[in-house]
């Protein structure tokens, strides 16, 4: 199941959690809507969210395995407790 999550990811489909375990990620269908980027911090293990248009959105890459998600609203991402990218 693993190696399926991997090839997926790197084919480009996002994976959502909500916070639960990698067995748990459900494959984002492409034009899903949920285009926020939410990313983990190497340097700080902050939890940041990147949305379509800032600085780094494109440089961004969610990796399911770092705790890293995709959302649909902003309101999602705050509510899970991620601050939006100050770039």
């Amino acid at each position: 199941m693993l190696t399926g999550l991997l090839l997926a990811s790197a084919a480009g489909v996002g994976y959502t959690s909500g916070g639960a375990s990698l067995g748990s990620f459900k494959a984002m269908a492409p034009g899903s809507g949920c285009t926020i980027k939410g990313n983990v911090s190497i340097e700080t293990g902050e939890r940041i969210y990147h949305v379509p248009g800032q600085r780094y959105y494109h440089d961004t890459v969610i990796s399911p395995q770092h705790g890293e998600r995709w959302f649909c609203s902003e309101a999602e991402a705050r509510a899970a407790g991620w601050r939006k990218s100050r770039i």
